[in-house]
């Protein structure tokens, strides 16, 4: 009979990826069983206008052809009796924390990347069995105590755990090791890799590299010359190495963020510019709330094809001003996505957080004598919004009928790449 011991590496890590099956779907039949178990259903981001999109569907709906990102349209083409469902995020975040509980039974070191999955190091579990009977009971224990669903990836990285939960849906259980990648991984396109997407495939095309092997046998200097410092990158994650940590939830908060998901694709500026301004207000809306600044402004830009990207800047001056982070998600913007490119979602997150009376935030020379003006007014106008509402007092560049503005209402805000982590929502 073997050891328990054998099953854990002398040096390295075991890691583990979470990943709730359709999770807002999945919510909804376990809380609402009656209604929707066992039906094709999907949650849209606007279920009045049928030129709304998908964010998620069932399995059920999946099989019959209904895609996420697809519009309401296209899916009641396809299935008639498709069953709708408006998005309830507190009841989703109440069933995140449900998962996440049932997985801090097993390890402190937790990183939460969404409300739906996470990465757990198990290295240090081994009191609980080996890591396929963790995930097991971790498995079992989500079924059992809250209806839902989940793949769980068990790897010696972040990188594999998350190739390998993706492997088996719904309800799979899979081990990916390094030996196994030249099998498992090296024939599949390299767009199959996490972290490589469509435009960065093609770059790759060109270069005559289609599939991962290609990818992990190609010249670091060709890569390096094409992608710069991510060359390095694609070439370890070609074969299977990530060292990047699983970083602890449980530790200070690194952001807050908010994203929404556009009822149809967006190309003109005014109306992107008008989504960043919603989205810039509330997140520090929530960081004054939370008496935090922020060093970084990160926006995420993603395409029709559902690519995404995202980009950041640091400040060199902590900031809990909308102003200051609408004009620097303005700027992201323009730097790094081609003008006229239609846009499906956009978020900008907040980053490098810090107490406000921890922060040492040094005044523009020229601004000094106006920043306690604004400092009360912005006072004032929480005050109004803690006391009359969200939409209580807005400027004119925030009345628009996109989702952006719908993230002022808390029942409803949010998407799944809405950060979770240790500073509450509200």
């Amino acid at each position: 009979m073997s050891n328990v011991q054998d099953y854990y590496p002398s040096n390295g890590r075991v890691v583990l990826h979470l990943d709730m099956n359709a999770f807002y779907c999945s919510v909804h039949s376990a809380d609402e069983p009656e209604l929707y178990k066992g039906k094709a259903t999907a949650v849209a981001g606007s279920v009045e206008k049928r030129k709304g999109i998908i964010v998620t569907c069932s399995y059920e709906a999946r099989a019959l052809g209904i895609r996420t990102g697809m519009t309401v349209r296209e899916a009641q083409r396809i299935a008639p009796d498709l069953i709708l469902i408006s998005p309830n995020f507190e009841l989703y975040r109440q069933y995140s924390k449900g998962f996440m509980k049932i997985a801090y039974q097993y390890t402190p070191i937790i990183e939460q990347v969404s409300i739906d999955e996470c990465y757990l190091d198990i290295t240090g579990s081994k009191l609980f069995g080996t890591p396929l009977e963790i995930a097991q009971m971790i498995q079992m224990k989500i079924a059992q105590e809250l209806c839902l669903p989940c793949s769980i990836g068990i790897a010696p990285n972040k990188l594999l755990a998350k190739m390998a939960s993706d492997m088996k849906k719904p309800n799979g259980i899979t081990i990916l090791r390094r030996r196994d990648v030249p099998d498992v991984l090296w024939p599949k396109p390299c767009q199959d890799l996490f972290g490589i997407g469509a435009k960065t495939s093609e770059k790759l095309k060109k270069l005559h590299i289609h599939k991962i092997g290609e990818l992990a046998k190609a010249d670091e200097q060709l890569l390096l010359k094409t992608f710069g410092v991510m060359g390095s990158w694609l070439k370890d994650a070609a074969n299977g190495l990530d060292h990047s940590p699983v970083k602890s939830e449980r530790e200070r908060s690194k952001s807050i963020g908010h994203t929404t998901t556009l009822p149809a694709d967006l190309t003109h500026i005014d109306d992107i510019n008008r989504v960043l301004l919603n989205l810039s207000d509330q997140t520090t809306r929530r960081l004054r709330h939370q008496r935090l600044v922020a060093s970084t402004v990160q926006i995420t830009i993603r395409r029709p094809d559902m690519s995404t990207i995202t980009r950041s800047f640091t400040l060199p001056t902590p900031t809990q001003s909308m102003e200051e982070v609408y004009k620097h998600a303005q700027r992201l913007f323009v730097q790094h996505w081609a003008m006229g490119e239609p846009v499906r979602l956009l978020g900008v997150t907040l980053q490098n957080l810090v107490a406000e009376r921890e922060a040492a935030i040094q005044l523009d020379l020229f601004s000094y004598e106006e920043e306690p003006k604004k400092e009360a007014l912005t006072k004032v106008m929480d005050q109004l919004r803690d006391k009359f509402g969200e939409g209580a007092v807005l400027t004119a560049g925030m009345l628009t009928d996109d989702p952006s503005s719908l993230i002022r209402n808390k029942k409803i805000r949010g998407t799944s790449l809405e950060k979770l982590n240790s500073i509450d929502f509200e």
